[in-house]
């Protein structure tokens, strides 16, 4: 019989989530001794890597032991039973600091806990620690984190996407079980791309934002990334539901969604090739793995159905008006008044405000608080953010029309593969461009979820992105599993993942 080390570190390496917290849920493994290995390889890992801003390894410990302790007394401690986690900096974590990767929230440590981390931990899940990230979840590299960059494990010297970059290079580098982030524009799907791991941007409201920092509120979803779709689907299953808290959340009851993943059959599913997608502009090799990802699932036994989404043309102009404009709304709270970083130069009121934004908040805020500020004076709101939202309401009429006559999309999920660090942070505009696949299902408030489905020539990982209408999540799920077990591209491992 296999120790209880040789055990935790075959889970770790095949980091299946549910396989873990069975393994907790059964003792076969301790909670602790999870925790502790996967802590000992953020130690020797992530200095090269830069996933983690602060590590909760004693809470870590603490929790973990707790689970130990209810799996002892013969009580039921949930379906994450000690599963590790690494939690974007995004979500307020009662007692632990929580930036948002910016200085302007340096020593913010938050009174509550968050909806979505309080459910996972209610699961049995244990919090490792905070994930860097993008400031203010603004970026497309996790190079403009206020404290470091983000390196991808695939080739350190490329960047890892963004905004949640360092929660898909935590789970490409077997830093973590799998992790939380959050999508505004792609965040989630396009490092889950870059990553060669798989993640999920759910139905608007799908997740509740309560303890989410806020930086497009019509804009913004929580959700989960994993090494596989089905642990992506047992996160979500946890996190997704109602919440009082959240006017914005929805009532609807949460799908079986591991079972629609292990379901694997796509027979008679009708996936619409939208022509949109596949123009010039795209990396020749992202485009070939992709239609053979789509000819997999027709000699699988499902439908390819040609589709138009005629307003994609206007997904990025749309965006990043609607989000400048709600950013700068958002971020007009911290002043250095109430709390976070505050100057000491101040001779006035008028001072205190600009001086303590000056010096908290890093270009990339400041470029969008300026762009939302000027979409929003008196005068414009309805030639910029007004004008926005009519075309938006276009871009989810093509969505809802599309899926009148196919079940969901299959699309890239970036046009290229991961960029060096650096080769873009001097063109604002180049960057933007890396979402120009993500940003109009999330105009639309869809679900879309990413997954591996190739290498390029250099090694690197390559993304599909699968859409769903609204609540759709499920289907999803069904087509990321009959894939998956068609496939190994989610089993292939990054050099730096040890």
């Amino acid at each position: 019989m296999a120790s209880e080390t040789q055990t935790v570190e075959a889970l770790v390496a095949g980091q299946s989530v549910r396989a873990q917290a069975e393994a907790v849920r059964t003792g076969r493994v301790r909670a602790r001794s999870l925790v502790d290995a996967y802590l000992a390889r953020i130690e020797r890992l992530d200095p090269q890597l830069g996933t983690y801003l602060r590590v909760n390894g004693e809470g870590a410990r603490r929790a973990a032991e707790a689970v130990d302790s209810q799996v002892a007394q013969g009580q039921t401690p949930g379906p994450l039973a000690g599963v590790p986690l690494g939690i974007k900096d995004i979500f307020v974590t009662k007692g632990i600091e929580t930036t948002c990767a910016s200085k302007i929230l340096a020593g913010f440590v938050p009174p509550y806990e968050g909806t979505a981390t309080s459910r996972l931990q209610d699961a049995g899940a244990i919090n490792l620690g905070k994930l860097n990230m993008d400031e203010f979840a603004m970026g497309s590299s996790n190079e403009n984190s206020a404290f470091k960059p983000v390196r991808n494990p695939w080739d350190p010297a490329r960047v890892p996407g963004g905004s949640s970059g360092g929660s898909a290079a935590a789970v490409a580098a077997n830093l973590c079980a799998a992790s939380l982030g959050t999508d505004t524009g792609g965040s989630i799907r396009q490092p889950a791309a870059f990553c060669g791991v798989s993640g999920i941007k759910p139905t608007y409201g799908r997740v509740s934002r309560y303890g989410v920092i806020a930086f497009a509120s019509s804009l913004d979803h929580p959700g989960p990334f994993g090494r596989a779709a089905v642990d992506v689907a047992a996160l979500l299953e946890v996190m997704a539901g109602a919440d009082p808290r959240d006017a914005t959340s929805l009532a609807a009851p949460v799908g079986a969604y591991v079972d629609a993943c292990e379901a694997g059959d796509v027979t008679g599913l009708r996936i619409g090739m939208p022509a949109e997608y596949f123009q010039a502009g795209m990396d020749p090799e992202v485009e070939s793995a992709v239609r053979a990802a789509i000819d997999r699932f027709g000699a699988a036994g499902a439908r390819i159905v040609p589709v138009s989404l005629p307003h994609t043309s206007y997904a990025i102009a749309t965006y990043y008006l609607v989000c400048t404009a709600e950013a700068s709304s958002n971020l007009a709270r911290y002043d250095g008044v109430k709390y976070g970083h505050r100057t000491e130069t101040a001779g006035s009121l008028e001072e205190l405000y600009g001086r303590s934004r000056d010096e908290g908040f890093g270009d990339e805020p400041k470029r969008r608080i300026v762009l939302g500020t000027y979409v929003l004076r008196s005068g414009y709101y309805d030639a910029y953010y007004g004008q926005a939202q009519r075309v938006r309401r276009l871009i989810a009429n093509d969505f809802a029309a599309a899926f009148a006559s196919c079940d969901l999309l299959v699309t890239p999920t970036t046009p290229m593969t991961a960029f060096k660090l650096g080769e873009k942070t001097s063109d604002p505009l180049q960057m933007y461009l890396a979402d120009i696949y993500t940003v109009a299902p999330a105009l639309a408030g869809v679900p879309a979820l990413a997954l591996p489905c190739g290498l390029s020539s250099q090694g690197l990982p390559i993304g599909m992105q699968l859409i769903g209408p609204t609540l759709g999540e499920a289907t999803l799920f069904r087509a990321a599993g009959a894939y998956q077990k068609l496939t190994d591209w989610h089993e292939r491992r990054a050099p730096l993942a040890g």
